[in-house]
This record gives C-alpha cells, sequence and structure tokens, in this order.
C-alpha cells in the first residue's frame, strides 16, 4: 500500500488570481521551483473547505484516480503588504500560516462532458467518489475536472463533506445516501458502477482511511466555533466515510436508478 508523504513548502511568489475560482485561488510559485493552485484559509468556506480538498483529493489518489499533488503550503505576512487589490489584500492577510496548494498541470484543459472522453470505469470510480463524499460540485455547469496529457484528472473536492459546517447535527448524515447524483456530469458514462465498487472496497481500507484523516493538520481542525476538539473530528470524518462505504451497494442503485 502506497502511504501518503505531504510534503510542506513556503510561498515565494504571488503569481496571479484564479478569478473563475468562487473562492479565489491564486497560482503562486513555491520555493522548490514549481507552481501551485493555491486554496486560502481565509477564503469563504475557510479551513473546512481545505479539509474537504485534502480527504477527497487522497480519497481519490488511493482509489487509482489522477490527482495532482497536493501539498501543504505556508504563506507569511509579506504578501498582504505588497498587494494593490483589496480584497485580494485581505484575503492573503486571513491566510497567513498553513494552506493547501495542488501542483499546476500547465495546459491543462477544463473537461466538457460534450467534446471530453473518459472512459466507463473512470467516470464510474468518479461518481462513486463523489457519492461517498458527498461532493455537491461536479455538475455541467462546474466540472471541476481537468483534461491534461489525455487524461481526466480530478480536483477542487471542497465542496464535500458539508456535514462538517454544522457539527452539532453531524450524525443525522449517517443514514443518507446522496440523490444529488443525479446531476452528475460523469453519471451518463458511469457504466461500470458494480466494477467500481468492487475496486473502491478493495482499495480504501481501514488503514487507508485512518491514514488520510490522521494527515490533516491539526491546525485546521481547530475552530472557536466549534465545540467538538480535534479527535473528536478525525473520528467523526473515519465514521461517515465508514458509514459510506458500507452502503456502497444502495449509492450504486442509487446512482444506478437516477440514470
Amino acid at each position: 500500500m502506497n502511504t501518503i508523504d505531504i510534503r510542506t513548502v513556503n510561498v515565494t511568489q504571488y503569481v496571479h488570481p484564479l478569478r473563475e475560482g468562487g473562492s479565489l485561488p491564486a497560482i503562486v510559485k513555491a520555493d522548490d521551483g514549481f507552481l501551485y493552485v493555491l486554496k486560502f484559509r481565509g477564503a469563504g468556506q475557510g479551513k473546512k473547505a481545505l479539509i474537504a480538498e485534502f480527504i477527497g483529493g487522497e480519497m481519490a489518489r488511493a482509489i487509482g484516480l489522477k490527482v495532482p499533488e497536493l501539498v501543504f503550503m505556508n504563506l507569511d505576512d509579506s504578501f498582504s503588504k505588497t498587494e494593490p487589490d483589496e480584497e485580494i489584500q485581505d484575503l492573503l492577510k486571513f491566510s497567513v500560516g498553513l494552506n493547501l496548494g495542488l501542483h499546476f498541470l500547465s495546459s491543462a484543459i477544463t473537461f466538457d462532458p460534450l467534446v471530453s472522453t473518459v472512459d466507463a470505469l473512470t467516470a464510474s470510480k468518479v461518481v462513486l467518489l463523489d457519492s461517498i463524499i458527498s461532493n455537491i460540485d461536479r455538475t455541467a455547469k462546474n466540472t471541476n475536472l481537468l483534461h491534461w496529457n489525455n487524461e481526466l484528472w480530478v480536483i477542487d473536492n471542497g465542496a464535500s463533506f458539508y456535514f462538517h459546517h454544522d457539527w452539532k447535527n453531524w450524525t443525522n448524515h449517517l443514514s443518507r445516501t446522496f440523490p444529488l447524483i443525479k446531476d452528475h456530469v460523469l453519471l451518463p458514462k458511469a457504466t461500470q458502477l458494480k466494477n467500481a465498487s468492487t475496486e473502491i472496497e478493495q482499495t480504501l481500507n481501514q488503514d487507508k482511511i485512518i491514514e488520510i484523516i490522521s494527515n490533516i493538520p491539526e491546525d485546521w481542525l481547530t475552530s472557536e466555533s466549534d465545540d467538538m476538539n480535534s479527535d473528536s473530528m478525525r473520528a467523526a470524518y473515519i465514521e461517515y466515510i465508514n458509514s459510506r462505504l458500507s452502503k456502497i451497494d444502495l449509492l450504486v442503485k442509487e446512482a444506478n436508478d437516477a440514470k
């Protein structure tokens, strides 16, 4: 089993904002010389979006999907002091500390369901992954998928695990399926859901789930507005994912029925 090794790098240059992203992510350069898409802890959904992005991305990688390398990115306070745009200045100021970066895939194009191709097993894996992580944001309007080197790459999982925005009632989500899968951009191409579920069950075992959750930075789990401590939150993420995997046959049926 491949172990997760998340590198930590330092932001050395703010290149430019990505205006098409609702949370205003940016292209930045790090001290390893590479470019990254930086997701800011100070953006709208805050650290919870980074957690969802991280868990979803590493789960996707674990089941054999293509995902840009995820790195933890240190941002210091020098960037906000030289930024002329007030909106970006505030974002940089509120994001000092540990953020999340995705390796920038140069010349990648946004997946277009009318033009781009994807094999049935890959499409089925993405559909089931999004059912498991309750990702509401992989629709025809906003696919959050890229085509790069003739392969499908999964990005932007920050709208997943929405139960964590209301920790007081999070257990209510344990018995649910994911009816919103009916809007998934890849659902028409997902004709191997049963095979995909078998592969997911084989690769996404308990050790891998625990490993992913244990790699969430402690700092991202602390919030003055949440009563739960970080250990309880980690346990909740694990329990939630396990509850979804235990219902994977139901999720397959739900997706097939939605077609």
